[in-house]
């Protein structure tokens, strides 16, 4: 990643005046300037100048300061009306910030509301040349990339068709398909890839990928997913706040713990956050975890006091572990081992039709395998009550994972799948080290699987 910055927002906010009756708008674009050429007058008589305002100012992003490096990719995570939006397009240069300044370095591309900067009324082939010139591209260049920018949009004959017959994934096949091929150095991303159709999200994240290597990118998405595996950092907006910012990963999980917290309304509910967590404008230190051990090291490493956590706090994990179905904790993992996550729990208050799970994540914080008790049909007991400790142990044959750094994710609920309550959900409870023997390039291998190379001679065919 290099030093040069490319995007720098100091202190940006952005106001909205909200009038009462459309009445009121008259009156205040009248008002004032009446006051100001009677100042003379009011002031003889000792009244105010400045007339009291007839709206009230909405504050849709309160100040906010952060800069991106060249090649880096920033995620923008948020409820809806938490201000993403109007970040964006203040950066984009949509809107003018109330406050603050926004400084960008080289040519941007942006892909905001779906169908923004084209016209309905016009085909697809004149919007991408509308399109394309306001990304700063000439007519001349524009017509030399406009067989390859129409077949990465791959919409057939519907480009000589109005834009207005077009469904979402279309409009947002040819505007990708623009903003692939206008040499741009800043990419705006704002939730657009979330109605393309599998294979072409597929082709633009392998595009993306690419513009990683040396663009900068600012991606807004409800999918945290899909923001811990594609960016380096994250901004969380709350209500035109900056709630955190910092790793994607960390974000993402406090995020997720908000969210679970605000929809079960509880009023006990808490969130513990790992030491090196907050919510600050700047970048909060990364945990340091252990390095990689040689084959004569523990490859199982306890981070249960270490780890962020949320709950009702009417139980809590106490220990956490991964162990062979002997108990004892491996000395080496391959993958494929059979082993078992191993729980204790103590319960605070009493607690009716409990459940546990957990899962297995990457490096990214993406799930990769899990179980829960409810799921699986496991028989527990009806109540848990105040004062008891309780163990659960799930066993499993570990996936032959590739090599590198997993970490597991426990969880107690009480209620049903679909309507439950978190009593407390432990991020990254331990992490281990697999030290896988394959090097097919994939996260899973496959067990058991058989290849045949059959050798045809010339001749041999039949005609």
């Amino acid at each position: 990643m290099s030093s040069e910055t490319s995007i720098t927002v100091e202190g940006v906010a952005k106001a909205y005046r909200i009038y009462p009756a459309p009445s009121a708008r008259l009156w205040q674009a009248v008002v004032p300037r009446l006051r100001r050429l009677a100042a003379p007058l009011l002031r003889a008589a000792r009244r105010p100048v400045e007339a009291a305002p007839f709206f009230t100012e909405h504050w849709a992003l309160r100040e906010l300061s952060f800069s991106v490096q060249r090649g880096e990719t920033v995620g923008v995570i948020g409820r809806n009306g938490s201000g993403k939006s109007t970040l964006l397009q203040l950066i984009c240069g949509t809107l003018t910030p109330s406050l603050g300044r926004v400084e960008l370095r080289g040519r941007v591309a942006a892909l905001l509301e779906l169908g923004s900067g084209f016209n309905p009324e016009y085909t697809g082939r004149e919007n991408v040349f509308l399109n394309a010139s306001v990304l700063g591209l000439t007519r001349e260049e524009t017509v030399e990339r406009l067989d390859r920018i129409l077949a990465f949009a791959d919409i057939g004959d519907a480009v000589d068709q109005p834009v207005k017959t077009y469904s979402s994934g279309m409009a947002m096949r040819l505007a990708f398909a623009v903003i692939a091929h206008v040499d741009a150095d800043v990419l705006i991303i704002d939730e657009a890839l979330a109605v393309g159709d599998a294979y072409f999200q597929q082709k633009c994240l392998r595009w993306l990928r690419g513009f990683q290597e040396s663009g900068t990118i600012l991606f807004c998405s409800h999918d945290t997913g899909a923001v811990m595996n594609f960016c380096e950092r994250a901004i969380w907006l709350d209500a035109g706040n900056v709630r955190m910012m910092g790793p994607a990963k960390e974000v993402c999980e406090a995020y997720s713990a908000f969210i679970n917290t605000a929809t079960q309304t509880l009023p006990a509910m808490r969130e513990r956050k790992a030491p090196g967590e907050g919510a600050a404008s700047a970048a909060p230190p990364r945990r340091v975890l252990p390095a990689p051990p040689p084959q004569d090291k523990p490859v199982v490493f306890d981070w249960l006091g270490e780890s962020s956590s949320f709950g009702s706090g009417d139980a809590e994990f106490s220990s956490v572990r991964l162990t062979t179905p002997d108990g004892v904790e491996p000395s080496w993992i391959t993958g494929g081992e059979a082993l078992q996550v191993r729980a204790t729990l103590r319960v605070h208050q009493d607690v009716a039709d409990p459940i546990f799970g957990f899962h297995v994540k990457d490096r990214l914080g993406q799930p990769i395998i899990g179980d829960n008790t409810l799921s699986i049909g496991t028989p527990v007991p009806r109540v848990l009550r105040a004062g008891q400790s309780v163990t659960v142990r799930f066993s499993l044959n570990l996936p032959l994972l590739a090599t590198g750094r997993y970490s597991i994710t426990c969880a107690m609920a009480s209620g049903t799948l679909e309507n439950h309550v978190q009593h407390h959900w432990v991020h990254d409870a331990l992490f281990f080290d697999v030290h896988s023997p394959f090097r097919n390039g994939v996260l899973l291998a496959i067990d058991g699987s058989e290849a045949e190379v059959m050798l045809e001679e010339p001749g041999d065919a039949t005609a």
